[in-house]
Protein backbone atom coordinates (compact mmCIF):
# COMPACT_ATOMS: atom_id res chain seq x y z
CA UNK A 1 0.00 0.00 0.00
CA UNK A 2 0.96 3.51 -1.16
CA UNK A 3 0.73 6.54 0.67
CA UNK A 4 0.80 10.68 -0.58
CA UNK A 5 4.37 12.58 0.41
CA UNK A 6 2.41 14.73 3.39
CA UNK A 7 1.13 11.18 4.86
CA UNK A 8 5.07 9.69 4.40
CA UNK A 9 6.49 12.98 6.27
CA UNK A 10 4.18 12.95 9.14
CA UNK A 11 5.03 9.32 9.50
CA UNK A 12 8.62 9.55 9.03
CA UNK A 13 8.36 12.56 12.04
CA UNK A 14 6.89 10.39 14.35
CA UNK A 15 10.34 8.98 14.33
CA UNK A 16 12.27 12.04 14.87
CA UNK A 17 12.89 12.39 10.92
CA UNK A 18 14.01 16.11 9.65
CA UNK A 19 11.66 17.54 7.35
CA UNK A 20 9.89 20.64 6.25
CA UNK A 21 7.24 22.04 7.95
CA UNK A 22 3.87 22.04 5.83
CA UNK A 23 -0.04 21.05 5.52
CA UNK A 24 -2.40 19.71 2.98
CA UNK A 25 -5.92 20.29 1.65
CA UNK A 26 -8.82 19.59 -0.40
CA UNK A 27 -9.32 23.16 -2.25
CA UNK A 28 -7.36 26.26 -2.58
CA UNK A 29 -8.81 28.18 0.87
CA UNK A 30 -7.81 25.40 3.18
CA UNK A 31 -4.15 25.57 1.83
CA UNK A 32 -3.90 29.03 1.73
CA UNK A 33 -4.65 28.79 5.42
CA UNK A 34 -1.65 25.79 5.92
CA UNK A 35 0.76 28.50 4.02
CA UNK A 36 -0.03 31.31 6.45
CA UNK A 37 0.64 29.05 9.48
CA UNK A 38 4.25 28.40 7.85
CA UNK A 39 4.95 32.08 7.62
CA UNK A 40 6.86 32.34 4.10
CA UNK A 41 8.66 33.90 2.03
CA UNK A 42 9.17 30.75 0.03
CA UNK A 43 6.95 28.32 -0.48
CA UNK A 44 6.22 25.45 -2.31
CA UNK A 45 3.15 24.08 -3.56
CA UNK A 46 3.03 20.29 -4.47
CA UNK A 47 0.33 17.75 -6.03
CA UNK A 48 -0.24 15.03 -4.06
CA UNK A 49 -0.56 11.65 -5.98
CA UNK A 50 1.23 8.18 -6.00
CA UNK A 51 3.73 8.77 -8.80
CA UNK A 52 7.01 10.42 -8.97
CA UNK A 53 8.28 12.76 -11.85
CA UNK A 54 5.29 15.43 -10.62
CA UNK A 55 7.82 18.65 -11.30
CA UNK A 56 8.42 17.80 -14.79
CA UNK A 57 4.94 17.32 -15.25
CA UNK A 58 3.89 20.98 -13.62
CA UNK A 59 3.05 18.98 -10.32
CA UNK A 60 5.47 21.29 -7.88
CA UNK A 61 6.28 24.94 -8.02
CA UNK A 62 8.14 27.45 -5.79
CA UNK A 63 6.30 30.81 -5.02
CA UNK A 64 7.29 33.54 -2.85
CA UNK A 65 3.73 34.88 -1.96
CA UNK A 66 0.30 33.42 -0.59
CA UNK A 67 -1.50 35.31 -3.64
CA UNK A 68 0.69 32.73 -5.79
CA UNK A 69 -0.01 29.50 -3.46
CA UNK A 70 -4.32 30.07 -3.75
CA UNK A 71 -3.61 30.11 -8.00
CA UNK A 72 -0.95 27.02 -7.93
CA UNK A 73 -3.28 25.71 -5.79
CA UNK A 74 -6.74 26.13 -7.87
CA UNK A 75 -4.26 25.15 -11.02
CA UNK A 76 -3.68 22.03 -9.99
CA UNK A 77 -6.39 20.73 -8.04
CA UNK A 78 -8.79 18.61 -10.67
CA UNK A 79 -5.87 18.94 -12.99
CA UNK A 80 -4.64 15.38 -14.68
CA UNK A 81 -0.99 15.16 -13.93
CA UNK A 82 0.86 12.86 -16.33
CA UNK A 83 4.14 11.78 -15.59
CA UNK A 84 6.84 9.03 -16.71
CA UNK A 85 5.13 6.82 -13.81
CA UNK A 86 1.55 7.86 -14.14
CA UNK A 87 1.45 6.25 -17.67
CA UNK A 88 -0.26 8.64 -20.78
CA UNK A 89 -3.22 8.44 -18.46
CA UNK A 90 -2.14 10.32 -15.77
CA UNK A 91 -4.01 10.88 -12.75
CA UNK A 92 -6.21 13.60 -11.43
CA UNK A 93 -5.19 15.59 -8.09
CA UNK A 94 -7.14 16.25 -5.68
CA UNK A 95 -4.84 16.78 -2.80
CA UNK A 96 -2.46 19.35 -2.46
CA UNK A 97 0.35 20.32 -0.29
CA UNK A 98 2.33 23.67 0.60
CA UNK A 99 5.74 23.47 2.90
CA UNK A 100 8.12 25.56 3.62
CA UNK A 101 11.16 27.00 1.41
CA UNK A 102 14.41 25.22 1.73
CA UNK A 103 17.75 26.97 1.10
CA UNK A 104 19.18 23.73 -1.00
CA UNK A 105 23.27 23.46 -0.64
CA UNK A 106 23.43 19.92 -2.13
CA UNK A 107 20.78 17.10 -3.28
CA UNK A 108 21.46 13.58 -1.95
CA UNK A 109 19.58 10.38 -2.27
CA UNK A 110 18.88 7.82 -0.34
CA UNK A 111 16.35 4.96 0.03
CA UNK A 112 15.53 1.49 1.84
CA UNK A 113 14.66 -1.33 0.96
CA UNK A 114 13.82 -5.28 1.48
CA UNK A 115 16.67 -7.03 -0.47
CA UNK A 116 15.27 -10.48 -1.51
CA UNK A 117 18.88 -11.88 -2.30
CA UNK A 118 20.00 -11.03 1.15
CA UNK A 119 16.81 -11.43 2.79
CA UNK A 120 17.81 -8.12 4.54
CA UNK A 121 16.64 -4.56 4.97
CA UNK A 122 19.18 -2.58 2.63
CA UNK A 123 19.85 1.20 2.29
CA UNK A 124 21.04 3.06 -1.00
CA UNK A 125 22.71 5.89 -1.67
CA UNK A 126 24.19 8.34 -3.76
CA UNK A 127 25.24 11.66 -3.64
CA UNK A 128 23.30 12.13 -6.86
CA UNK A 129 20.23 12.60 -5.66
CA UNK A 130 17.26 14.50 -7.47
CA UNK A 131 18.06 12.25 -11.07
CA UNK A 132 16.52 9.23 -12.34
CA UNK A 133 18.37 6.86 -9.91
CA UNK A 134 18.40 4.19 -12.14
CA UNK A 135 19.90 6.03 -14.91
CA UNK A 136 22.72 6.83 -12.20
CA UNK A 137 22.85 2.93 -12.12
CA UNK A 138 23.17 2.60 -15.22
CA UNK A 139 25.67 5.23 -15.97
CA UNK A 140 27.42 5.88 -12.81
CA UNK A 141 26.96 2.82 -11.02
CA UNK A 142 30.35 3.55 -9.01
CA UNK A 143 28.03 6.18 -7.30
CA UNK A 144 25.82 4.32 -5.52
CA UNK A 145 26.33 2.51 -2.00
CA UNK A 146 24.36 -0.48 -1.19
CA UNK A 147 24.36 -1.66 2.31
CA UNK A 148 22.88 -4.38 4.10
CA UNK A 149 21.87 -4.55 8.02
CA UNK A 150 22.16 -7.88 9.84
CA UNK A 151 19.12 -8.12 11.23
CA UNK A 152 20.40 -9.89 14.04
CA UNK A 153 22.52 -6.98 15.03
CA UNK A 154 19.88 -4.41 14.12
CA UNK A 155 21.42 -0.68 12.78
CA UNK A 156 24.12 0.32 14.27
CA UNK A 157 26.47 3.66 14.12
CA UNK A 158 28.75 2.53 11.50
CA UNK A 159 25.85 2.12 9.48
CA UNK A 160 25.04 5.32 9.48
CA UNK A 161 28.48 6.82 9.39
CA UNK A 162 29.55 4.91 6.02
CA UNK A 163 26.66 6.08 4.17
CA UNK A 164 27.28 9.77 5.34
CA UNK A 165 31.09 9.81 4.15
CA UNK A 166 29.47 8.06 1.34
CA UNK A 167 27.18 10.72 0.57
CA UNK A 168 30.23 12.95 1.23
CA UNK A 169 29.40 14.61 4.41
CA UNK A 170 31.28 16.43 6.95
CA UNK A 171 31.28 17.43 10.56
CA UNK A 172 28.43 17.74 12.43
CA UNK A 173 26.42 16.64 9.23
CA UNK A 174 28.14 13.36 9.99
CA UNK A 175 26.51 12.86 13.18
CA UNK A 176 23.14 14.00 11.68
CA UNK A 177 23.73 11.68 9.16
CA UNK A 178 23.98 8.64 11.62
CA UNK A 179 20.62 10.01 13.25
CA UNK A 180 18.87 10.21 10.60
CA UNK A 181 20.09 6.38 9.14
CA UNK A 182 18.91 5.11 12.76
CA UNK A 183 15.19 6.71 12.50
CA UNK A 184 15.05 5.58 9.06
CA UNK A 185 15.35 2.35 9.98
CA UNK A 186 13.14 2.10 12.68
CA UNK A 187 10.44 3.63 10.78
CA UNK A 188 10.86 1.60 8.22
CA UNK A 189 11.08 -1.99 10.92
CA UNK A 190 8.64 -0.97 13.17
CA UNK A 191 5.98 0.33 10.90
CA UNK A 192 6.72 -2.43 8.14
CA UNK A 193 7.46 -0.50 5.22
CA UNK A 194 7.85 -2.23 1.75
CA UNK A 195 9.93 0.57 0.42
CA UNK A 196 11.28 4.25 1.76
CA UNK A 197 12.88 6.91 -0.74
CA UNK A 198 14.08 10.02 0.61
CA UNK A 199 14.77 12.28 -3.09
CA UNK A 200 16.12 14.45 -2.55
CA UNK A 201 17.54 14.43 0.54
CA UNK A 202 19.10 17.48 1.06
CA UNK A 203 22.01 19.45 2.37
CA UNK A 204 20.73 23.21 3.74
CA UNK A 205 22.63 26.70 3.38
CA UNK A 206 23.02 26.21 7.16
CA UNK A 207 24.69 22.19 6.90
CA UNK A 208 21.49 20.63 7.92
CA UNK A 209 20.08 17.30 6.52
CA UNK A 210 16.65 17.86 5.53
CA UNK A 211 14.62 14.98 3.85
CA UNK A 212 12.79 17.07 0.88
CA UNK A 213 10.79 14.43 -0.24
CA UNK A 214 9.24 11.15 0.90
CA UNK A 215 7.87 8.26 -0.85
CA UNK A 216 6.36 5.53 0.93
CA UNK A 217 5.29 1.98 0.52
CA UNK A 218 4.20 -0.73 3.11
CA UNK A 219 3.76 -4.24 3.17
CA UNK A 220 0.39 -5.27 2.35
CA UNK A 221 0.60 -8.62 4.41
CA UNK A 222 1.25 -6.45 7.46
CA UNK A 223 -1.41 -3.78 7.81
CA UNK A 224 -3.47 -5.73 10.07
CA UNK A 225 -1.02 -4.56 12.18
CA UNK A 226 -1.14 -0.90 11.73
CA UNK A 227 -4.94 0.90 11.42
CA UNK A 228 -3.51 3.86 12.04
CA UNK A 229 -1.36 3.15 8.69
CA UNK A 230 -4.67 2.10 6.85
CA UNK A 231 -6.53 5.23 7.30
CA UNK A 232 -4.17 6.55 5.15
CA UNK A 233 -5.47 4.70 2.58
CA UNK A 234 -6.12 6.61 -0.69
CA UNK A 235 -8.46 4.25 -3.20
CA UNK A 236 -8.90 7.51 -6.29
CA UNK A 237 -4.88 6.34 -6.34
CA UNK A 238 -6.01 2.70 -6.87
CA UNK A 239 -7.18 0.12 -9.56
CA UNK A 240 -11.17 -0.03 -8.74
CA UNK A 241 -11.14 -3.63 -9.90
CA UNK A 242 -8.04 -3.85 -7.67
CA UNK A 243 -10.22 -2.35 -4.61
CA UNK A 244 -13.24 -4.60 -5.21
CA UNK A 245 -11.00 -7.34 -5.11
CA UNK A 246 -9.27 -6.51 -1.60
CA UNK A 247 -12.49 -6.54 -0.41
CA UNK A 248 -12.75 -10.60 -0.71
CA UNK A 249 -9.63 -10.76 0.16
CA UNK A 250 -8.69 -11.70 -3.55
CA UNK A 251 -4.96 -10.65 -5.31
CA UNK A 252 -6.26 -8.72 -8.62
CA UNK A 253 -3.37 -7.23 -10.56
CA UNK A 254 -4.63 -5.82 -14.41
CA UNK A 255 -2.45 -6.07 -17.32
CA UNK A 256 -3.34 -5.18 -21.06
CA UNK A 257 -3.75 -8.75 -22.66
CA UNK A 258 -7.32 -10.16 -23.52
CA UNK A 259 -7.49 -13.57 -21.90
CA UNK A 260 -8.53 -13.22 -17.92
CA UNK A 261 -6.93 -15.16 -15.63
CA UNK A 262 -7.96 -16.54 -12.72
CA UNK A 263 -5.59 -19.01 -10.84
CA UNK A 264 -4.76 -19.82 -6.78
CA UNK A 265 -0.86 -19.38 -6.44
CA UNK A 266 1.67 -17.08 -7.23
CA UNK A 267 3.86 -19.54 -8.77
CA UNK A 268 0.81 -21.22 -11.24
CA UNK A 269 -0.32 -17.23 -12.18
CA UNK A 270 3.33 -17.01 -13.31
CA UNK A 271 3.21 -20.14 -15.53
CA UNK A 272 -0.31 -19.74 -16.76
CA UNK A 273 0.52 -15.97 -18.09
CA UNK A 274 3.79 -17.44 -19.83
CA UNK A 275 2.03 -20.12 -21.64
CA UNK A 276 -1.32 -17.73 -22.33
CA UNK A 277 1.79 -16.28 -23.96
CA UNK A 278 3.93 -19.19 -25.70
CA UNK A 279 0.60 -19.74 -27.54
CA UNK A 280 -0.06 -16.88 -28.84
CA UNK A 281 -2.16 -14.44 -27.10
CA UNK A 282 -1.40 -11.97 -23.88
CA UNK A 283 -3.27 -12.29 -19.99
CA UNK A 284 -5.58 -9.25 -19.03
CA UNK A 285 -4.54 -9.65 -15.99
CA UNK A 286 -3.84 -11.93 -12.53
CA UNK A 287 -6.38 -12.59 -9.86
CA UNK A 288 -5.40 -15.09 -7.47
CA UNK A 289 -8.93 -16.88 -5.57
CA UNK A 290 -6.01 -17.83 -2.63
CA UNK A 291 -6.32 -21.30 -0.79
CA UNK A 292 -9.61 -20.55 0.72
CA UNK A 293 -11.52 -19.66 -1.62
CA UNK A 294 -15.72 -19.86 -1.30
CA UNK A 295 -18.47 -20.27 -4.21
CA UNK A 296 -19.18 -16.51 -3.37
CA UNK A 297 -15.65 -15.22 -3.48
CA UNK A 298 -14.95 -17.17 -6.75
CA UNK A 299 -18.38 -15.37 -8.76
CA UNK A 300 -16.76 -12.01 -6.98
CA UNK A 301 -13.55 -13.23 -8.89
CA UNK A 302 -15.40 -13.84 -12.07
CA UNK A 303 -17.32 -10.32 -12.26
CA UNK A 304 -13.98 -8.39 -10.99
CA UNK A 305 -11.99 -10.11 -14.20
CA UNK A 306 -15.40 -9.28 -16.67
CA UNK A 307 -14.97 -5.56 -15.47
CA UNK A 308 -12.81 -5.12 -17.61
CA UNK A 309 -13.61 -4.52 -21.05
CA UNK A 310 -10.22 -5.95 -22.81
CA UNK A 311 -11.45 -9.37 -21.96
CA UNK A 312 -12.56 -11.62 -24.85
CA UNK A 313 -11.84 -15.20 -22.92
CA UNK A 314 -11.27 -16.50 -19.72
CA UNK A 315 -9.02 -19.42 -18.27
CA UNK A 316 -8.90 -20.86 -14.94
CA UNK A 317 -6.20 -23.01 -14.02
CA UNK A 318 -6.51 -24.23 -10.62
CA UNK A 319 -4.80 -26.69 -8.42
CA UNK A 320 -6.58 -28.10 -5.42
CA UNK A 321 -4.70 -28.94 -2.58
CA UNK A 322 -6.22 -27.08 0.20
CA UNK A 323 -8.50 -25.57 -2.61
CA UNK A 324 -11.13 -28.13 -3.63
CA UNK A 325 -11.91 -28.46 -7.15
CA UNK A 326 -15.44 -29.11 -6.84
CA UNK A 327 -16.07 -25.40 -4.57
CA UNK A 328 -14.05 -23.71 -7.67
CA UNK A 329 -16.31 -25.88 -10.07
CA UNK A 330 -19.31 -24.73 -8.45
CA UNK A 331 -18.23 -21.31 -8.28
CA UNK A 332 -17.74 -20.88 -12.02
CA UNK A 333 -21.31 -22.63 -12.56
CA UNK A 334 -22.79 -19.89 -10.34
CA UNK A 335 -20.37 -16.55 -11.53
CA UNK A 336 -21.53 -18.04 -15.26
CA UNK A 337 -25.50 -18.19 -14.65
CA UNK A 338 -24.74 -14.43 -12.46
CA UNK A 339 -23.13 -12.69 -14.98
CA UNK A 340 -24.46 -14.23 -18.04
CA UNK A 341 -21.14 -15.23 -19.51
CA UNK A 342 -20.82 -13.79 -23.30
CA UNK A 343 -16.79 -14.74 -23.48
CA UNK A 344 -14.88 -18.47 -24.43
CA UNK A 345 -14.33 -19.98 -20.92
CA UNK A 346 -11.81 -22.44 -20.45
CA UNK A 347 -11.61 -24.39 -16.84
CA UNK A 348 -8.08 -26.45 -16.25
CA UNK A 349 -9.05 -28.44 -12.91
CA UNK A 350 -6.18 -30.47 -11.33
CA UNK A 351 -6.41 -32.27 -7.67
CA UNK A 352 -8.29 -32.72 -4.52
CA UNK A 353 -12.03 -33.71 -5.81
CA UNK A 354 -11.07 -33.00 -9.37
CA UNK A 355 -13.56 -35.20 -10.63
CA UNK A 356 -16.53 -33.63 -9.18
CA UNK A 357 -15.65 -30.65 -9.76
CA UNK A 358 -15.41 -31.83 -13.48
CA UNK A 359 -19.20 -33.30 -13.12
CA UNK A 360 -20.32 -30.24 -12.03
CA UNK A 361 -19.71 -28.35 -14.82
CA UNK A 362 -20.30 -31.35 -17.19
CA UNK A 363 -24.03 -31.17 -15.48
CA UNK A 364 -24.37 -27.33 -15.93
CA UNK A 365 -25.79 -27.22 -19.10
CA UNK A 366 -23.60 -24.01 -19.63
CA UNK A 367 -20.28 -23.95 -22.51
CA UNK A 368 -17.72 -24.19 -20.23
CA UNK A 369 -14.76 -26.06 -22.17
CA UNK A 370 -12.77 -28.61 -20.36
CA UNK A 371 -9.03 -29.25 -20.01
CA UNK A 372 -6.38 -31.95 -19.37
CA UNK A 373 -3.84 -29.85 -18.42
CA UNK A 374 -2.18 -26.51 -18.69
CA UNK A 375 -1.09 -26.43 -22.04
CA UNK A 376 -4.11 -27.91 -23.61
CA UNK A 377 -5.95 -25.48 -21.64
CA UNK A 378 -4.10 -22.45 -22.84
CA UNK A 379 -4.10 -23.96 -26.57
CA UNK A 380 -8.39 -24.25 -26.00
CA UNK A 381 -8.79 -20.63 -24.98
CA UNK A 382 -6.19 -19.01 -27.51
CA UNK A 383 -7.83 -20.87 -30.06
CA UNK A 384 -11.79 -20.26 -28.66
CA UNK A 385 -11.11 -16.39 -28.72
CA UNK A 386 -10.27 -15.85 -32.08
CA UNK A 387 -13.02 -17.95 -33.65
CA UNK A 388 -15.21 -15.87 -31.45
CA UNK A 389 -13.28 -12.65 -33.08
Amino acid sequence: MNIHEYQAKAVLAKYGVPVPRGGAAFNADDLVAEAKKLGGPVYVVKAQIHAGGRGKGGGVKVVKSIEDVKAEATRMLGMTLVTHQTGPAGKLVQRVYVEEGSDIKRELYLSIVVDRETSRVSFIASTEGGMDIEEVAHKTPEKILSLSVDPAAGIQAHHGRTIAYALGLEGDQVKQGVALITNLYNAFVTEDMAMLEINPLVVTGEGNLICLDAKVGFDSNALYRHKDIVALRDLTEEDPAEVEASKYDLNYIKLDGQIGCMVNGAGLAMATMDIIKLYGSAPANVLDVGGGATKEKVTEAFKIILSDKNVEGILVNIFGGIMRCDIIAEGVVAAAKEVKLSVPLVVRLEGTNVDLGKKIMADSGLPIISADNLADAAEKIVKAVKEAA
